[in-house]
């Protein structure tokens, strides 16, 4: 148990400990780093696919024109 303070002097050891550890912090921002990369690369699959589409959209229609000829 040892994060529970003992004392006035253990309360202020775990407040140091508490305000001195960067890993949560870099947690944080490693998951706000991964979800704007995530928001990017669906901004862009969508700007892509409706770009695609259109494409396999004409050469199915232009497919279907020559096959009726």
């Amino acid at each position: 148990m040892d994060c529970i303070p003992k004392a006035h002097g253990g309360l202020k050891s775990v407040f140091l400990r508490f305000i001195s550890d960067q890993e949560g912090a870099t947690a944080i921002e490693y998951a706000l780093i991964a979800g704007m990369l995530s928001i990017a690369i669906v901004a862009s699959v969508i700007a892509v696919g409706d770009g695609i589409s259109s494409v396999w959209n004409y050469i199915s229609d232009e497919v279907t024109a020559g096959l009726a000829r």
